[in-house]
């Protein structure tokens, strides 16, 4: 056998579940290692000249054991959850030892066992894990840093999403974050204790339900929600935006709003930053087109700001983080971004400017709406003395209107919209 060691998966029936495969591996093995709860499954099974190893807290120093037993000629097997290939720790080991050294032997997913317990099929599912230290509760903005981050915003791309859970990140915490991230609609079921004399299964309940009760470890989780979000990635109508009242218009027109989402060059992974973010249109939509990206937005109006995070809330923005603050307080704390939008500088546009262009990404761009001379003079000039490359659009709009039977066009504000190019390294 070339291999340095054998994965071999197991679930919670432990020797029983296991193929004549795995255990003749199990029978030759000179050194087993795995954590302590699975090794104790298999102990009484395990050869009395196999040296046995917990691996609790010691993931690194795997390779280092395995290496070393296959040195002194002993074969190794290691044993994981399910199948080690999807969430599991075979990748570890086959980035470290390298493919040939790593034999795969696999038991059926955790996953794979929920949908057959559902009676459900599972070849449309997207897979996630939130495996992982402890990620604190949902809250409203949050970051990529958070451990349900990644979660979340696999439900908000597909209707049906199976994970593997923690003892922190629970079912009851998932249906938390999920109703405070907007999906109402979504229904969760849940399998504890697989393979166990205690299993249960709860299928389809109301996220309301879920995120009040408790659930034995371990457990994996299914996400299912109605129908699919149908409206468009971008181009709404001025109207679908909560504004500030009475000045109802203090927002990025469609127009003016579609062809700087346009110059912003995003991609579906995108870091966007949206300074002086108003209502918050040109971010919301920007986070609809970079969907697996974030916007981190900033305003210093409060009441626009709370506008910005009810617009938010309504267009299911999991992937939005608004700070009410004045520009450009909190930059620092914000990741280097590929694009950026300005659409209020509150008198500091040079300086902004200067700033941004420090830290904007090689390939980034920086777009700005301006509805006066000044501002577009003062924006040309801090790109020029910058070394800059840049060019401007001056786009002139106007909409119908009925007039009796008829019907008229009236001329909107015309605005300027300055890009510029970061070249790329």
């Amino acid at each position: 056998m070339s291999e340095h060691c054998t994965l071999v998966g197991i679930l919670d029936d432990g020797w029983a579940g296991l193929s004549d495969a795995a255990r003749q591996r199990l029978a030759t093995a000179g050194l087993v290692i795995g954590a302590g709860r699975t090794l104790a499954l298999l102990e009484r099974h395990l050869s009395g000249t196999a040296s046995v190893r917990p691996m609790d807290g010691a993931l690194g120093k795997v390779p280092e054991w395995i290496a070393q037993a296959h040195a002194d000629g002993l074969s190794t097997v290691v044993l994981a959850t399910g199948d080690p290939l999807c969430h599991g720790m075979a990748s570890f080991l086959v980035r470290k030892l390298g493919a040939t050294a790593v034999a795969v032997l696999p038991a059926p997913s955790t996953l794979q066992l929920l949908f057959a317990r559902l009676k459900k099929p599972w070849q449309d599912v997207v897979i996630g894990s939130v495996h992982s230290k402890d990620a604190g509760e949902w809250i409203e903005g949050a970051t990529p840093e958070h451990g349900l981050y990644r979660l979340v915003r696999q439900v908000a791309g597909h209707p049906r999403v199976a994970a593997f859970t923690g003892p922190e990140n629970s079912p009851d915490r998932i249906a938390r974050a999920l109703l405070a991230a907007g999906f109402y609609d979504a229904r969760i079921s849940v399998a504890s204790r697989l393979c166990l004399p205690d299993e249960a299964v709860f299928a389809d309940l109301a996220l309301a339900e879920a995120a009040a009760m408790r659930f034995d470890d371990p457990n994996v989780v299914l996400i299912e929600r109605g129908a699919a979000d149908t409206r468009a990635v971008f181009g709404f109508d001025d109207l679908d935006y909560v504004q500030r009242s009475p000045e109802k218009g203090l927002i990025t027109k469609l127009e003016a709003r579609a062809v700087s989402l346009a110059k912003l060059a995003l991609r579906a992974d995108s870091v966007v930053w949206d300074i002086g973010a108003g209502s918050g249109s040109v971010g919301l939509e920007t986070s609809r087109i970079a969907r697996h990206g974030h916007v981190w937005a900033i305003e210093k109006n409060e009441a626009d700001a709370a506008n910005a995070r009810e617009n938010a809330r309504r267009f299911g923005a999991s992937n939005y983080t608004l700070v009410q603050a004045r520009a450009p307080e909190q930059l620092d704390t914000w990741p280097d971004p590929d694009a950026v939008f300005i659409g209020g500088s509150g008198g500091e546009l040079a300086a902004l400017i200067a700033l941004i262009l420090t830290r904007l990404k090689p390939g980034g761009r920086l777009v700005m709406n301006f509805v006066t001379i000044e501002n577009l003079a003062t924006a040309t000039a801090a790109l020029t003395a910058a070394g800059a490359r840049w060019d401007v659009t001056q786009l002139s709009a106007a909409r119908s209107q009925p007039i009796l039977d008829m019907h008229r066009l009236a001329a909107q504000n015309p605005v300027w919209i300055v890009t510029a190019h970061k070249e790329s390294a």
